[in-house]
């Protein structure tokens, strides 16, 4: 079983993951051109007084760009 150390470190690392591809995600933002969270297939309901937004597609260019970059840091540590 793992001590609470090691899930404070894993908690605090996914944390900076996250912060990191937050701040890449806001600065890519500014890049003319490149539609990221705007992706064909994302969703966009604009309604008088409501706006609902699901990245839908975005969502799944991050999901496997991810899965790649996981599954290549395995590769490598093997």
């Amino acid at each position: 079983m793992a001590d609470i150390g090691s899930l404070g470190r894993v908690l605090l690392f996914a944390g900076l993951g996250l912060a990191a591809l937050g701040g890449i995600l806001i600065l890519l933002k500014g890049v003319p051109g490149l539609r990221v969270g705007r992706l064909p297939g994302d969703i966009l309901i604009e309604r008088d007084g409501f706006t609902f937004y699901f990245p839908l597609a975005t969502l799944l260019v991050i999901s496997l760009i991810a899965s790649a970059i996981i599954l290549f840091i395995a590769w490598v540590r093997r």
